[in-house]
């Protein structure tokens, strides 16, 4: 790629960058948040055009129209949101637009073949007649990387491929990728996770804010460096924390059962208990009950059975003011869609939770010189990026929108703080920020219910973690004494419940 540029109107989201991928490496695409990572890959996947630069495969300048010139070519890519169609088989998914045909059908039989060759040579283990609804989310990722496989690809991209996996499937996915490259395959992996880069990566090239940083060998450079050339400045990526001191029960799950919208039990007669002055890690591969878990802590869900009880008080089935204002607060798991209100300034959206009170309205009219000194406050305070208070929600990067919640979530002080994929998505800068804050609440003698996918976070914030499978808590453990690879076993449902 030489001096590749893409303009979205006054904004340069890739600013001159050229990028060279080498037969058989594996190369990593570090940046933070908006650097431009996914947006240089997208063009060179034809799913947008350059506004102005170049693209050869192979010393052949290309063009590419849209993705489909681009599968010509040798590219593959495989999304951060799988791009499989549930009920189909495996085998039709990997067809699906390239079907083999016998006269006027579809030649299935031949294709299933093909297919099982395929995932046998690359040592893959699917069912190729299995449905995918029925298959888990890492088998689902192989699905993905056999269907670009199947259509010839020689370069194949990944766009953070390990945001939902299991440690296992991590480790079984970075075999894959090594195997790949050994038959001579180019592949790219985009991705925020400094140990994976560590792990397979032979080049990383670094993206700051559209530009091009540098290219490093990856064994010559630690993942210290590779933190401080991704932000600029340094770095600390060790979590720094004292041992808790836990106090009373702030709150005690018991027996909650929860069922979707078909009946169906997303949460399983689950218990679980928090304390004053700890932080309480929920571990589990998406989709277990963390969701369901988060909405009815928070009002947003009622449950079938069971029992919530917060500082003494029953608050299941509540409202969410009620639960607020009881002094539970939530930072959600998606901070766009729950988090904020994207048309709404800095300013309103920090009060999205208080406006009737006193503080910030009289008699129902908005007050709004209170409301402008909170947020200018809030802005200082939590480092909100621009420093202003009527700039749209909506136009904040990412690290920006969360701290814009956490401001909102830790002002008024709440005793317990569901944090929901806090730093989902954000870069090292951010995440350094945020976890700090949630060990500060902590040693403040709040608590704190943490539930990510992130394993690493999970081990490295909480001092007692419990993980959650199919709706039930299976164990609980005390962070110390344990480790990622049991932790990611039971995640698996490796073990049964333990009475």
């Amino acid at each position: 790629m030489v001096n590749i540029t893409k303009k979205f109107g006054d904004f340069t989201a890739n600013d001159m960058i050229n990028l060279d991928i080498r037969r058989g490496e594996i190369h990593s695409l570090l940046g933070e948040n908006g650097a431009g990572k996914t947006t240089l890959m997208n063009m060179l996947y034809g799913m947008f055009s350059p506004t102005s630069g170049e693209i050869y495969i192979n010393n052949k300048k290309v063009e590419f129209k849209d993705p489909n010139d681009a599968i010509k070519e040798g590219l593959g890519m495989v999304h951060q949101h799988f791009m499989l169609i549930e009920p189909f088989t495996v085998v039709e998914n990997i067809i699906l637009g390239m079907e083999p045909m016998n006269g006027i059908r579809v030649d299935k039989d031949k294709a299933r073949k093909e297919i099982v060759e395929l995932s046998e040579r690359y040592g893959f283990k699917i069912d190729p007649d299995a449905k995918i609804e029925d298959i888990t989310v890492g088998t689902q990722q192989k699905v993905e990387i056999l269907k670009v496989l199947y259509r010839g690809a020689d370069i194949l991209i990944f766009d953070e491929p390990t945001a939902v996996l299991t440690p296992q499937e991590i480790t079984e996915l970075m075999e894959i990728i090594k195997n790949l490259s050994n038959e001579g395959k180019s592949i790219i992996i985009i991705t925020h996770k400094l140990k994976e880069i560590k792990q397979v990566a032979d080049r990383c090239t670094i993206i700051r804010r559209g530009k091009k940083i540098e290219t490093v060998n990856v064994a010559d450079v630690s993942e210290s460096e590779l933190a401080d050339m991704m932000v600029g400045r340094s770095v600390h990526l060790d979590v720094n924390k004292s041992d808790a001191n836990p106090g009373d029960i702030a709150l005690d799950i018991k027996n909650l059962t929860v069922l979707d919208s078909r009946n169906v039990k997303k949460l399983d007669d689950l218990n679980l208990n928090v304390r004053f002055g700890e932080i309480h890690g929920i571990a589990g591969v998406d989709g277990n009950g963390q969701s369901e878990l988060i909405e009815t802590l928070t009002g947003l869900k009622n449950a079938e059975s069971g029992s919530v009880i917060f500082k003494g008080e029953e608050i299941l089935n509540k409202s969410p003011r009620d639960i607020i204002e009881a002094g539970l607060n939530s930072i959600p798991e998606d901070r766009q869609i729950r988090g904020l209100v994207l048309d709404f300034t800095v300013a309103e959206n920090l009060i999205l939770k208080d406006y009737y009170t006193d503080k910030y309205s009289k008699k129902g009219i908005l007050d709004f010189n209170n409301i402008d000194n909170h947020a200018k406050d809030l802005i200082e305070s939590y480092d909100i990026r621009p420093r202003d208070i009527y700039h749209r929600a909506g136009e904040l990067s990412g690290g920006n929108q969360q701290k814009v919640i956490l401001a909102r979530e830790i002002s008024n002080d709440p005793d317990l703080l569901i944090a929901a994929q806090p730093t989902r998505g954000l870069d090292v800068g951010a995440i350094e920020y945020i976890r700090n804050f949630l060990i500060g609440q902590r040693d403040r003698g709040k608590a704190v219910l943490l539930i990510s996918f992130e394993l690493d976070e999970i081990l490295a914030l909480s001092d007692k973690i419990s993980v959650i499978y199919n709706g039930k808590i299976l164990k609980t453990f005390d962070a110390k004494e344990t480790n990622e690879s049991e932790i990611g076993l039971y995640m698996a449902g490796g073990k049964n419940e333990e009475k």
